[in-house]
């Protein structure tokens, strides 16, 4: 009996080990397993973080402002031909009108430019200002600028399709200015705002002193463009601006306005046209224009009035002028347009365009009694863009002055060439 017991009780035992080892063996297993998924969580914990890490950075990268220099200049090449009976006022030669170096400068929505000039044996400073983008649509600028005034503000001087901008804007117009000017350009409308100081605010002739001592004014451009898609353009504007008087002889003394343009033409630097209007109260001036374009052709005109009050009794001055760009392109597609400045894009590279252009101007008020010279001048222009940077123009023009402080009419008839580079 006994030796039955101890045998049923060595089976048991034999059948008992398999069974625990098997149970061992699966909660090694589990907790092996249980192991390798935290392990493997931890891995993909790690990595996603490290992702998340990476992605921040380039998010950062993304919204951090690019700061980049680019470097401006330009060079004008000019030689002409001229026919005049006042032949002595008139040299045949060649010049080098302009040729500039600058700088641009842009970090996110900030922008400067320094631009300095030489021409005629003198250095001069150029554009100087500093920009703020505001966002697509709004803009401020402040620093030493040509301020939007009219057509004729949308290019530069060396970019004039009539090569020489017309003499009514040379005229009434003002050169570069110290001062703020804000602008709008929106879909449908252009709008700009300026504050100013007379042009020889720039001047770095004069002293401290007198630097607070200049002239002001305030200016403003509308501009209603319905179209202005490649090939349709059409718009309509008018510009206004009031300014008080400048500095005439003495600088300590403000009396006075002086308008005054050459003959178009830079080779010889000849007075046309010459108003000195003293005892000035202030200035009014207004510059209504229109732009039309379609397909290969182009139109645009503007017409310039400008009211100088008086003291002491004198009359009120008054001058005049207008003129009429007739635009075709023979080589080339279709006109573009330039939403900021307002006006026709320079052509593409390879593009060959005929300008005609009339332009008006008087500067005699006889009621005023100031006889400051009347001018007719009709020209003629061929410009061929050949490249982004480089522009080869022939151009003629017939121009007669009258009725001013010369002895009698003037006439002259110019043939000049230019090649312009810019970048």
């Amino acid at each position: 009996m006994n030796t039955r017991l101890l045998l049923a009780s060595i089976a048991l035992t034999s059948l008992s080990i398999p069974v625990m080892a098997e149970e061992s063996t699966d909660i090694a297993s589990a907790e092996a397993a249980t192991s390798g998924a935290q392990a493997t969580l931890a891995t993909t914990s790690s990595a996603a973080s490290q992702t998340t890490v990476i992605v921040v950075e380039e998010e950062a990268k993304k919204d951090k402002p690019k700061f980049s220099v680019t470097p401006t200049g330009r060079i004008l090449l000019d030689g002409g031909v001229f026919i005049s009976p006042q032949k002595s006022l008139f040299k045949d030669g060649l010049a080098i009108p302009d040729a500039r170096l600058g700088v641009k400068m842009k970090y996110g929505k900030w922008g400067a430019k320094v631009d300095v000039g030489f021409a005629y044996g003198k250095v001069g400073l150029k554009d100087l200002y500093i920009e703020y983008n505001l966002n697509e649509e709004n803009n401020f600028k402040i620093g030493s600028f040509i301020h939007q005034f009219g057509l004729q503000s949308a290019t530069s001087s060396s970019m004039k399709p009539t090569m020489e901008e017309p003499v009514s804007n040379t005229v009434f117009n003002d050169s570069r200015q110290l001062g703020v000017q804000y602008e709008y350009n929106g879909k449908k409308f252009l709008a700009s705002a300026s504050f100013h100081m007379e042009p020889s605010a720039t001047n770095y002739i004069l002293t401290p002193e007198q630097f607070t001592q200049e002239g002001y004014g305030i200016r403003s451009r509308l501009v209603y463009r319905p179209w202005h898609d490649p090939g349709l353009m059409a718009q309509i504007g008018i510009s206004g601006a009031f300014a008080t008087p400048q500095r005439h002889g003495d600088p300590d003394t403000h009396d006075a306005f002086t308008f005054k343009a050459n003959y178009p033409t830079r080779i010889c630097q000849v007075t046309a046209i010459n108003a000195d209007v003293d005892h000035a109260k202030n200035l009014f001036k207004l510059s209504p224009e229109l732009l039309l374009s379609y397909n290969r052709f182009a139109l645009e005109s503007q017409y310039f009035w400008v009211n100088v009050n008086r003291r002491d009794g004198y009359n009120a001055y008054v001058g005049q002028g207008a003129y009429v760009t007739l635009r075709g392109l023979i080589l080339g597609s279709t006109y573009t347009y330039d939403m900021m400045g307002g006006g026709i894009a320079t052509p593409a590279p390879k593009s060959l365009e005929l300008v005609l252009d009339y332009n008006y101007t008087t500067l005699t008020d006889r009621s005023a009694g100031i006889y400051g010279g009347r001018m007719n001048d009709f020209s003629a222009t061929l410009n061929y863009y050949i490249n982004k940077y480089m522009i080869a123009r022939l151009h003629y023009s017939y121009t007669r002055t009258w009725d001013g402080p010369s002895a009698g009419p003037v006439t002259l008839n110019g043939i000049m060439a230019r090649l312009q580079v810019i970048f």
